[in-house]
């Protein structure tokens, strides 16, 4: 095999909460997190030598600090291959947006790595590799629906989410991870999810009692500083969303929809208002 190809879905956050700090620095999390059917293509072809890096979007950077060239160095480093490789990212997720494309993008190389080099590697050590490059990128290694907690490493399986339509809206703007960790650190007051109601709802296939246990800590902190994800959010509920939440760290809004009849029309309603409208779905 000379080449590999594969999809590398995005993220939401059905739920996002801050338990505290831990002892490596890291924020203790407690998150329910959905794959979802937009996605990007990863393909990788084996080359003479060195990690070369192309992509659809001229602003990416394809060296050492792109994301997938660093999943690669640590997957050879595990692996002991020598090898070149040109890997080409075509790209559909929004960047900086909250829905995780970038860890996708990661764990993408690795599981179209260990497929290309027939190293036979578990989802466990992928899933540790990948801990070693992003907090998100196990989950992407894994995806379906689970619990995330810890730094985001440690992963619970549970029940699929019910195939409801899902919305995701964009403003123009992107924001970095980092830089909201910071100012939620400066947040008082925090609502937080009722993440076990959630929990309980998936269980019981129950997508109004999975949306009442829906909530992300650090909305509050985005929406202090860019009042547009609650007019995005409230657009959203305005159109027939049963709930509708920011993902991640955002600024990406994804509203819960009945049907794909009511998507389709909010996304008329919102189309050409924002930079990025996308109606999708759990996978």
């Amino acid at each position: 095999m000379q080449s590999c190809t594969n999809n590398a879905y995005a993220k939401i956050n059905l739920s996002l909460d801050i338990l505290g700090t831990l002892d490596n620095g890291y924020h203790s999390l407690k998150m329910v997190i959905q794959s979802i059917s937009l996605y990007d293509v990863v393909t990788i072809k084996k080359a003479e030598s060195g990690i070369t890096i192309t992509t659809n979007l001229p602003y990416l950077p394809t060296n050492e600090n792109n994301i997938c060239y660093k999943a690669a160095v640590k997957f050879f480093e595990y692996t002991n291959i020598k090898s070149g490789i040109i890997i080409d990212i075509s790209k559909r997720i929004p960047v900086g947006a909250g829905l995780g494309g970038g860890s996708s993008n990661a764990a993408s190389v690795l599981k179209t790595l260990n497929k290309l080099f027939d190293t036979k590697l578990s989802l466990k050590e992928l899933c540790n590799i990948g801990a070693t490059i992003g907090a998100d990128v196990p989950f992407c290694v894994l995806g379906g629906t689970r619990l995330a907690e810890g730094f985001g490493e440690k992963l619970s399986p549970l029940p699929k989410m019910p195939k409801y339509t899902i919305l995701l809206v964009k403003p123009s703007f992107s924001l970095s991870t980092k830089a909201i960790y910071d100012l939620y650190d400066k947040q008082e007051n925090i609502n937080h999810p009722d993440t076990d109601k959630l929990i309980h709802g998936l269980k019981n296939n129950s997508i109004y009692e999975i949306c009442e246990g829906m909530g992300n800590v650090l909305e509050q902190t985005v929406i202090s500083e860019y009042g547009i994800i609650q007019e995005i959010k409230d657009e959203l509920l305005n159109l027939g969303a049963i709930n509708a939440q920011m993902s991640g760290s955002g600024p990406t809004v994804f509203g819960i929809f009945d049907s794909f009849e009511q998507a389709q029309s909010a996304k008329k309603n919102l189309w050409g208002k924002y930079k990025t409208v996308y109606i999708c779905s759990p996978v």
